[in-house]
């Protein structure tokens, strides 16, 4: 179906995919400054930069509204809470903010994610109750 064909997704939902890729954008570009320019773990960057390579593959898939990487998001992003939660308490200022930032991200990521696969669920149960005739075949 062309999107121009495409009804409109209500307003909560698409609330839920702005946050999902607003906050996976931001824990990319978070990852990349924090590790090569914000307080690497050694003076003029790391390799750890790329563990922010994970996070580019679902982008696509988000950006595309895929229920699939939708609900596999919302499991990746606990590697990444992990990681924050453990910075936040075991480094020192400036890397210490950051990964407070981390957590907070993630957080709103799986919340995002997690709402967006329940409402797109909801609407679409309901959408089938509403239209019976479409559901069943003769």
């Amino acid at each position: 179906m062309p999107s121009s064909d495409r009804p409109l997704a209500p307003p909560h939902v698409q609330l839920t995919r702005r946050l999902a890729v607003g906050s996976l954008v931001g824990l990319i570009l978070l990852g990349l400054a924090w590790e090569l320019w914000l307080a690497p773990i050694k003076p003029g960057g790391s390799l750890l930069a790329l563990k922010v390579l994970p996070l580019c593959i679902p982008l696509a898939g988000l950006l595309k509204n895929r229920m699939y990487t939708y609900r596999w998001v919302s499991l990746l992003v606990w590697l990444y809470f992990t990681e924050g939660a453990v910075r936040a308490t075991s480094d020192r200022a400036p890397s210490q903010y950051f990964a407070m930032a981390e957590v907070l991200l993630c957080l709103v990521l799986f919340t995002a994610t997690a709402l967006h696969v329940r409402l797109r669920l909801k609407n679409a149960a309901l959408a089938a109750a509403s239209n019976p005739a479409s559901s069943t075949t003769p």
